[in-house]
């Protein structure tokens, strides 16, 4: 499933870096900006065990699975949140668990619009839509899906650290770089913004 942010943007011009391997390194040196702590605490211990124990009971998953799932959704919605302008109009494509998470925290609709409004750095409320990947692969194409991709990836290591293989079963592109295109998640890592044309 992949989700549409709010409005359209232009793509982010990127300054020149290093090696890919020397901003792999870089990239797995610096210390996220956002903890799983700093996560949780964004829907607060209470709201966060409740949508853990939900999606636990209802998908006999193990606890631990699904904790992932929920913080994977946080950072989904922290990035569109705090990088609102450079990821306007693109898809971000996650599985269909996190969106699944996504709904239930908005029919949770008090704490929802707080997390949107009080507690995401963009302090404005995420609507919601959806569209299957498949759909989203034939509407703009694979080679637009990895352009998009490149405008999202570095904010995500930049934010949260370097993808992980806990991070693999929740991002679709992520997971394809790494398995369909024999990608090593420091090569992820070290990809850069997309530059403008």
């Amino acid at each position: 499933m992949t989700h549409a942010t709010p409005t359209p943007s232009t793509p982010t011009t990127a300054p020149p870096e290093a090696s890919a391997a020397g901003r792999a390194q870089a990239s797995a040196a610096a210390p996220p900006r956002v903890s799983v702590d700093d996560l949780r605490a964004l829907l607060g211990d209470a709201l966060y065990d409740e949508v853990a124990a939900y999606f636990a009971d209802r998908t006999d998953a193990p606890r631990s699975y699904v904790e992932r799932q929920v913080l994977e959704c946080l950072r989904y919605l922290y990035l569109i949140s705090r990088h609102r302008e450079q990821l306007s109009g693109l898809f971000l494509p996650v599985e269909q668990d996190i969106d699944e998470i996504w709904h239930y925290l908005i029919l949770q609709t008090r704490e929802y619009r707080v997390l949107c409004e009080e507690r995401l750095p963009g302090r404005f409320f995420i609507e919601h839509r959806s569209i299957a990947y498949v759909d989203y692969q034939e509407e703009p194409g694979r080679e637009q899906a990895l352009e998009e991709a490149l405008r999202w990836i570095p904010l995500y290591c930049r934010e949260f650290g370097p993808f992980d293989e806990g991070a693999l079963p929740h991002w679709t592109i992520v997971r394809f770089l790494h398995q369909r295109m024999n990608m090593s998640l420091e090569e992820i890592a070290a990809l850069e913004p997309l530059t403008a044309a």
